[in-house]
């Protein structure tokens, strides 16, 4: 695998700096701190994203996306992640419009693409359930066809951003007939229907992104059934193998990692800097270690979906790797930042009574326990390795 970048490789990357440096400006980055204001500032970021022609990166130019090449996508990750830019959100431009372009029919792409591409819609994904998390073919949502419509009852949870949402795309089930997995369907949700109930969830972070999301006697029509009626676990699948890849979080994690290296070189215990302490040197050496080889498999599989394949087993491996190393990036800020991480950001004068990473080393650690679970947990992904890779 060659990993130099030709010239028109380097030119493109100076084009995302200058653009991150002109349209990431201060204004917005203050904006997106502010929960009140972050649904609309992350709009307008994506809109600045839209009229670059850079909002869907993979997406078909047929469709309205760039076609970037992999190494075009992995030097745009790269570049964001280390200039602190926020990614899009992903349930619309990631999930849902891949699986519309390409299982969807012609009205539903005229009708949904433009306004995802957009950010016209704000999409929240309906998977998840109170009896069905990991075990996903096991959910009971129904949706029962009455006539031109199907009637949905039951409930979808840790729904992210459903309090915003326009959309939710669910997984329903529509038959009880063979295995469990062959009853399911994939239908798109208006969130404004008459018993759409949105329940919020206060996370251990004390942040409010998710959602328990009611479904009682929703009518939705049967032109938002994506595909075949059935045939959405086929189509789920093919969503989880694109979203499973991009948890790997490579290009986050790089920052992240340089970001305690440099709180690390201010940290003085006992009169020596932390980051010469020998034992954390190992414990950042081994995430280092790690991270540079989850970066190569990540362009091994980029590459291959560039000949033309699809992540398959490939995805679960980079899920399981990417949120274990998050996690060990955590740990290890969590211990930098010792007991200065109790301090609160309602504290009167946080920055007199600890350091700026203190509150937040705890609340990425606090909400990053469920990063080997959301997204299919890592245990049932080694389920996946284990059967299709090795046969087992």
């Amino acid at each position: 695998m060659d990993t130099s970048f030709a010239p028109e490789d380097m030119a493109f990357r100076d084009e995302v700096r200058a653009f991150f440096a002109d349209a990431y400006d201060d204004e917005l980055r203050a904006r997106l701190q502010h929960p009140t204001e972050y649904r609309e500032a992350i709009i307008d970021w994506q809109r600045r994203l839209y009229d670059k022609g850079w909002i869907a990166p993979g997406w078909p130019k047929e469709y309205g996306g760039a076609e970037w090449t992999p190494t075009q996508n992995f030097i745009y990750e790269t570049e964001r992640a280390a200039a602190g830019v926020r990614d899009v959100i992903p349930f619309g431009l990631k999930m849902v419009g891949p699986v519309i372009y390409t299982f969807g029919n012609d009205e539903q792409k005229a009708r949904f693409l433009p306004r995802i591409l957009r950010s016209e819609d704000w999409w929240c994904q309906g998977y998840s359930e109170p009896g069905a998390g990991s075990d996903l073919a096991a959910l009971k949502t129904r949706a029962d066809l009455d006539g031109d419509a199907y009637v949905v009852n039951g409930a979808k949870i840790w729904t992210t951003y459903a309090q915003h949402s326009d959309w939710i795309f669910c997984l329903v089930r529509t038959s009880n007939e063979g295995k469990k997995q062959q009853g399911i369907s994939f239908l798109l949700i208006d969130m404004a229907s008459e018993g759409v109930k949105v329940n919020p969830i206060t996370t251990i972070d004390n942040h409010h992104s998710l959602n328990e999301v009611e479904f009682n006697n929703v009518r939705v029509p049967v032109a938002n059934l994506i595909g075949e009626q059935d045939k959405g676990w086929t189509y789920a699948k093919a969503l989880l193998a694109h979203e499973r890849t991009s948890i790997a979080g490579v290009a986050d994690s790089r920052r992240a990692l340089a970001e305690l290296r440099r709180f690390a070189e201010q940290e003085v215990n006992a009169g020596k800097r932390k980051i010469d302490d020998p034992l954390f040197q190992k414990r950042l050496s081994d995430i280092e270690i790690e991270l540079m080889a989850l970066e190569y498999t990540d362009l091994r599989v980029l590459a291959s979906v560039a000949a033309g394949g699809a992540p398959g087993a490939e995805s679960s491996l980079l899920k399981i790797k990417g949120t274990e190393i998050q996690q060990a990036i955590q740990g290890l800020r969590m211990d930098l930042a010792g007991y200065y991480q109790g301090v609160l950001p309602t504290d009167l004068d946080p920055q007199a009574l600890g350091h700026e990473f203190g509150s937040s080393a705890r609340q990425a650690y606090m909400y990053g326990r469920a990063a080997t679970i959301y997204g299919g947990s890592n245990e049932v992904q080694k389920n996946i390795i284990a059967k299709a890779v090795l046969g087992l």
